[in-house]
């Protein structure tokens, strides 16, 4: 190996623009393979039987493709395989994986081992180049005329600027646009309404106020949810979620204008998280809280749903509730506000707050 050092200036301590010394280049150790002939031969053969074998992983993974049937499987290490895919795997990701090693090995013990060093200049531009790349700049303006005709770059502005409004126009198709209207009968609406009876989520049995006991917990949502099916179904599902709990009436603060909207110590509120719409059902009987697993939200069902702990910035929305002829809940009405996590046009001055009557 050589070290071409004829450049380097060399650097002192106390330098006042270099004020660590330079160490040099450390001393050249030579490699084996330099040094003894044998060991090079041997690492050639080396590297070229490491990319011989990658053909063979190819044709392997070409044949496992179309001889291994898809569903076969195999018992290893007390799991089920399934075979294909795992050979698959292995045939291409050997492959792949001694390339890089070859080439490694290639490099490393093959390649020219020549150091080169150069004295490192400084990055900062001088006054002279600075000057320099002003009176470019001035002079190509002076040719283009900007200064004789200022509405040149005006408009060029102007017209590059106005491209962007055909690209805002096409945002239009990402949905419908989210004014007043459109948002009253999407986001805002739920199936919820006077009448619809309260039912439990799993068997769709309705539920009765007086089958439901102090801390009781259920999870809930409308009866008419079962006459729709597919997409329409999910997302209203999603939006119409509820827990009714019932709880001591002597232990709940009920404000003066929700005293209705609770039956006998039984409150319905949305499962939905007001900060990113998990679905909530972690009930603690003793505090009356309910607690979001995702981010630890804490609710304070005694108290309308009120935000005592966590990132959540909206109380819980709470569903009037009230019993038909024959006992069962039912719904006076839908959600007085939007469930669910915030959104840049939502009004947020008719929820709840702390303190609200």
């Amino acid at each position: 190996m050589t070290h071409d050092q004829s450049t380097l200036i060399p650097r002192e301590q106390g330098d006042p623009d270099v004020p660590v010394s330079d160490p040099g280049i450390e001393p050249h150790v030579e490699r084996y393979t330099d040094s003894d002939p044998r060991l090079s031969q041997r690492t050639y053969h080396q590297v070229v039987a490491i990319f011989g074998v990658v053909p063979i992983l190819a044709i392997a993974f070409v044949v496992i493709y179309f001889a291994v049937p898809p569903a076969a499987t195999a018992e290893l290490l007390g799991l089920r395989w399934a075979v294909q895919p795992t050979l698959l795997g292995l045939s291409a990701g050997l492959g792949v994986l001694l390339i890089g090693i070859g080439a490694i090995h290639w490099a490393r013990q093959l390649m020219n081992d020549t150091e080169i060093s150069e004295e490192r200049h400084p990055v900062a531009s001088t006054p002279q180049e600075k000057a320099g790349f002003l009176a470019a700049v001035n002079a190509g303006a002076e040719d283009a005329g900007i200064k004789r005709r200022g509405m040149l770059l005006g408009s060029l502005g102007g017209a590059i600027g106005i491209m962007a409004v055909p690209a805002l126009v096409t945002l239009a198709d990402l949905g419908p646009w989210p004014t007043a209207a459109t948002r009253k009968e999407t986001l805002e609406h739920t199936l919820w309404a006077d009448g619809v009876r309260v039912v439990n989520d799993t068997n769709w049995v309705p539920l009765k106020a007086a089958d439901i006991e102090i801390g009781q917990l259920v999870n809930a949502e409308p009866e008419n949810l079962r006459d729709l099916h597919g997409t329409e179904y999910q997302n209203m599902k999603a939006k119409t979620a509820l827990i009714v709990v019932r709880m001591d009436p002597n232990s709940i603060k009920i404000p003066e204008s929700r005293q209705d909207w609770q039956v006998g110590g039984i409150l319905a509120y949305s499962k939905i998280c007001t900060h990113v719409g998990c679905p909530i059902s972690l009930w603690e009987q003793q505090t009356h809280h309910l607690l979001c697993p995702c981010h630890q939200s804490t609710f304070d069902l005694a108290d309308s749903g009120v935000v005592v702990f966590g990132p959540a910035a909206r109380s819980l929305p709470q569903l009037p509730l009230k019993v038909d002829a024959e006992g069962y809940l039912v719904a006076q009405s839908d959600f007085t506000v939007p469930v669910g996590p915030s959104f840049f046009e939502r009004d947020s001055r008719n929820d709840y707050k702390k303190g609200d009557r």
